[in-house]
Parts: structure tokens; C-alpha cells; sequence
């Protein structure tokens, strides 16, 4: 059919008649504006702008995103990819209901689900109905109050809809500082920077303290356990600038020690830092630390403040980062995608974050508990540390300990202990009525053991021939009353909930082994080669690790897959 006029001809290549995508709304646009006042508008701040939004308006518009997107010119695919990919951010798509301007998040983690998570949450549901959004959360890192549950930003512990309703009332919707963290005038009457300030004067020169660290043994304490002194060796051989990035993500289930110590002593962790900044040549640091930690982002905002406004030393840049809510930034590379404010999807290696790592720099990556340490190693001498430990291992370890015991806790112990001497010396015992039947050694990921192995020495490179770790050291005691079967269900839903969706055999394989373990009957052999393909071809630790709860089930609870 023939066309006249107008209608009949062809728009040139290349030419559009209205903007491609949504347009910007003016109103939008400068209330983003107006929350980021004069802030820089880089692309390594885009979560951190997220965060204000969503805090100060309880979730992420459409529009917002399109506007932060025009100020900070990026495309708007790029912010929507980043803040759907957070637990944290609520994006809310043109035309659907913004939540409740209150969400109530209650852990689901093995340790609260053997203290009654899910018994609570439908009580929680029922109760606040569509005025509340109560949502089933991943591990919050306080274990040993079990259950808990978040209000806003407020963790309550030993969670019931007595206690969540009543910091409803009372609107204690916000984390409280605690009363006993020491301050920096404290730290430093107490001796505090001064291991540093030797650095710096020439006192200790950094092969000495290398030396150390090397003769201490002092490990990775996140849970690969590389020698620290050591990786300090590596990263300064490789040509500057050299940027330090400093991991505290813990979102293992049953982690919770770096919060712990964080909350007690944050001026001998920074000087661990800064004393590693010294050695390894670092340029500028970054503190990635996990958004269910509120407190201790305030704390160490205030420690970092007052250390700036009177500095033992000329200072590096600090930077911290806030996360929102993803297990996988835990893992060294999908932190640092997250700090450059991107997706925190793991990278393929090599090459290394060592070599090529935050920004494309050689980076120092490292666990917020093994910077912790290093202050009191070179104070009182690598034998101090190395003195400690038992059955030929040496140091001491941090264990979180959760479940059927009677004091749930950080316990420090030395390297080595079993888990027997472990409960009785620092737990005291099991809780009345319940006895010993198995444990994670190292958290959701680390696998399940029995009672009849509660005398290994639980160190790093102990229980590998057993087919567990040790990792961060977060002990979960199972008693008789639980099912082991079911606690294995409950971690791979959890790596089920936390996969970045980047590999395959991660991303399909958790959902499809929740799916075969939720049956009454497992089917062994298919469950088996599943875990094989995961732990084989998964591009990162989460897929890698995620089969171990499951092949303990098999290797040592053959009696609950016959029941």
C-alpha cells in the first residue's frame, strides 16, 4: 500500500522522535540531589548512594533509580542490575505498592531455626499483618542470642512477638552503641598505637615484622587460613600504588566473632591496619562491612573520626563501605566488585586479587579478626601466639559457638581443642536435657560431624581427611533432639538464597539439591553426582563448599535417611 505525505517516509537511521527509555522526573531528580548534596558522583559510590535513598525513603522508585542514574550518567540498567541484586534494597518498579514503612527481619540461620525461628514467624505474621513486613532473613551474625530478630535496624535477641512488639512501640527501630567499647583516649592510655609508632620510627623495621607474623603462624582468620605474613611479602613485591581492602562480611551461619571484638576493641584492629598498610606499602584502604552490623558501622565511623582528628602517624585514606545484604561479598573478589560498586559476583582467577585486585591494583586483602591480632603478636612476641594450642597445633583461635550449649559465645581457645574440651571448658556443657549428637565445625559451609568425632583437633587442615573445615571456627552443637538431616536442608537453602546466579552449577545446582533434600526420601546417587558437578565446576567457594552438609549427611547419618 502506498503512503503520501508524512506518514509515507522513512525516519533517517539513527534519529528518534522521543527519548529512548524513561524519562527523568524533576521532582525525582532533585530530591536524589538534594541527598547527595555535594558528594562526588563515581561510579564506586553507586551502593552508597543507593543507601541513602532507600534509607531515607524506605525503598528504591523507579524513579529514583532513573534519576540517580542521569546524575551519576550511567546508564539506568546499571543501577537497576546493582540495587536488585542487594537483599537490602527494596526496588519497587513503577506501579507496584511501596512496602510497609517497618520490616521486621527474622533469621532463618540453623542456630535460630534450633531456637524457634519458625515457630516465631507466623506468629510475627499473624500479629502485625500487612502494618509490619515481617521477611525471613539470612544468617545476622548473632547466633548466640537465638533467635533473632531485626526491627528496623534493631537487633533483638532471644527474639518473641513480646519483645518485637515492644520495641515497635517504644519505635527502637535503630542498633544502640554498646556501653563498654573502648574508646581512643582509653586505648592509648592503655599503650595503644604505640607497636605502631615503632613502625614508623624506625624502631621495627618490616622484615622484622614480617618475621613475626611469619613465626607467629598467624592465619587468614576469615576462613582460608593463608599465612598473613606472608601474603603481606606478596603484595608489596608488585609495583604501586597498593590498596589494602578489609573484609568484615561475615555472613557464615553461626559467624560472629568479628562483630564481637568489634564491638569491644576497634582501635586494635585499626592499628593492626594500619600497622599492615606500613609494612605492605599500602596507598589507601577500604572497610567493607556488612550492612546487618549498623552498630559497628557507627563504631568504627567514630574510632576512624577520632583517629583523623589526632593521628599517631600521617594517615592512609580510609574509606568504609556499607554492604546490603549478600553473603556472597564474604569472598575476597565479590567484595571488591561490590566496593568499585558493581554486582558482588565473584572473578575468575588467576589473576589474583593480589596482583590484580581492588580498582585493578595489587591489593592486601584480609579478615577483620586477623588484623586484630597483629597489635598483641608483635607486642608481646611471636612465641606469645605460637605458645598457645594443643595436639601440635599452634595459636589460638576464636570459636563462635551456637546451639544446645549452655554458654553460646565467643570463646577464645587454643588451636587444637576438640569440640568435647571445647564445650566442657568454655560452654559449660550441654544444655539440661540435651546431649552431644553432632556439630558444624566451620559454619553452614564446613560440613557436619558426629558425636563419635567430638575429640578431633579443630584447627585448620584437621578435618579435611573427614570431609569438613574448620573455616571461621563457628561452632553449631547439634543435641539429640535434632535432625541432622534437617539442619543440611537448612544450610543448602541458605546457599540456594545466597548464590550470585553467575555459574551454573551453583546457581541451579543449590536449588535443585534444596529441592531433592526436602523429600522425605532422598535419592543418594543423584544428590551425589549433583554435589560432585557443584563442588567441581562452581567458579567460587559458595558452590564449591555448599555439598559438604549434605555428603556428611550421607557419610555419617545414613540412620536418618532411613527413617
Amino acid at each position: 500500500m502506498k503512503h503520501n505525505g508524512e506518514r509515507g517516509r522513512k525516519r533517517p537511521r539513527g534519529l528518534r522522535t522521543r527519548p529512548k527509555g524513561r524519562s527523568v522526573d524533576p521532582q525525582a531528580l532533585r530530591e536524589v540531589q538534594t541527598l547527595l548534596a555535594d558528594a562526588p558522583r563515581r561510579r564506586d559510590l553507586l551502593i552508597e548512594h543507593l543507601h541513602l535513598i532507600q534509607d531515607r525513603y524506605g525503598h528504591l522508585s523507579a524513579a529514583h533509580l532513573v534519576a540517580l542514574a542521569h546524575e551519576m550518567q550511567l546508564a539506568p540498567v546499571e543501577v537497576y542490575e546493582v540495587a536488585s541484586f542487594y537483599h537490602h534494597f527494596d526496588v519497587v518498579k513503577e506501579g507496584e505498592t511501596p512496602p510497609p514503612a517497618l520490616t521486621v527481619r527474622v533469621c532463618d540461620s540453623v542456630s535460630c531455626e534450633l531456637a524457634g525461628a519458625e515457630q516465631l514467624i507466623p506468629v510475627l505474621e499473624r500479629e502485625f499483618g500487612t502494618t509490619v513486613r515481617v521477611q525471613r532473613a539470612p544468617c545476622v551474625g548473632r547466633c548466640e542470642t537465638a533467635p533473632v530478630a531485626v526491627v528496623g535496624q534493631n537487633p533483638i535477641g532471644t527474639a518473641s512477638l513480646e519483645r518485637v512488639r515492644q520495641a515497635i512501640e517504644h519505635r527502637a527501630t535503630q542498633a544502640s552503641l554498646p556501653a563498654d567499647t573502648v574508646d581512643y583516649q582509653a586505648y592509648q592510655a592503655a599503650g595503644g598505637y604505640q607497636v605502631l609508632r615503632e613502625c614508623l620510627n624506625g624502631i621495627r623495621d618490616t622484615d622484622s615484622v614480617v618475621r613475626a607474623l611469619e613465626d607467629s603462624g598467624l592465619r587468614g582468620l576469615g576462613g582460608a587460613g593463608f599465612p598473613a605474613g606472608r601474603k603481606w611479602r606478596i603484595v608489596r613485591d608488585y609495583a604501586g600504588p597498593r590498596l589494602l581492602a578489609v573484609n568484615i562480611d561475615e555472613g557464615e551461619p553461626g559467624t560472629f566473632k568479628d562483630r564481637y571484638y568489634l564491638e569491644r576493641d576497634p582501635h586494635r584492629f585499626l592499628e593492626g591496619m594500619l600497622i599492615a598498610a606500613w609494612a605492605a606499602e599500602i596507598n589507601a584502604i577500604y572497610i567493607y562491612i556488612r550492612d546487618e552490623y549498623p552498630a559497628c558501622l557507627q563504631i568504627l565511623k567514630n574510632a576512624i573520626a577520632a583517629l583523623e582528628a589526632d593521628p599517631p602517624m600521617a594517615l592512609p585514606a580510609i574509606y568504609l563501605r556499607r554492604g546490603a545484604g549478600a553473603y556472597i561479598c564474604g569472598e575476597e573478589s565479590g567484595m571488591i566488585e561490590s566496593i568499585e560498586g558493581k554486582r558482588g559476583m565473584p572473578r575468575l582467577r588467576p589473576p589474583y586479587v593480589a596482583e590484580v585486585g581492588l580498582f585493578g591494583r595489587p591489593t592486601l586483602e584480609h579478615n577483620f579478626e586477623t588484623l586484630y591480632w597483629v597489635r598483641d603478636i608483635l607486642e608481646r612476641g611471636p612465641e606469645w601466639f605460637a605458645s598457645h594450642g594443643r595436639r601440635g597445633r599452634k595459636g589460638l583461635r576464636s570459636f563462635s559457638v551456637s546451639g544446645r550449649v549452655q554458654k553460646p559465645g565467643v570463646h577464645l581457645a587454643p588451636a587444637g581443642i576438640s569440640l568435647r574440651e571445647l564445650i566442657d571448658e568454655h560452654c559449660g556443657g550441654m544444655l539440661p536435657g540435651h546431649e552431644l549428637y553432632a556439630y558444624f565445625p566451620g559454619g553452614a559451609s564446613g560440613g557436619i560431624l558426629p558425636a563419635a568425632h567430638a575429640d578431633l583437633p579443630l584447627d585448620f587442615d584437621t578435618l579435611q581427611p573427614y570431609g569438613c573445615f574448620i573455616g571461621s571456627a563457628a561452632i553449631i552443637v547439634l543435641s539429640d533432639k535434632d535432625s541432622a538431616k534437617a539442619a543440611a536442608l537448612n544450610a543448602m537453602r541458605f546457599f540456594s538464597h545466597e548464590s550470585c546466579g553467575k555459574c551454573t552449577p551453583c546457581r541451579v545446582g543449590t536449588q535443585k539439591a534444596a529441592g531433592l533434600m526436602a523429600q522425605d526420601r532422598w535419592d543418594v546417587p543423584l544428590l551425589e553426582e549433583l554435589a560432585q558437578v557443584m563442588g567441581d565446576a562452581s567458579i567460587c567457594g559458595l558452590g564449591q563448599a555448599a555439598p559438604n552438609p549434605l555428603r556428611s549427611i550421607i557419610q555419617y547419618f545414613s540412620e536418618e535417611l532411613a527413617s
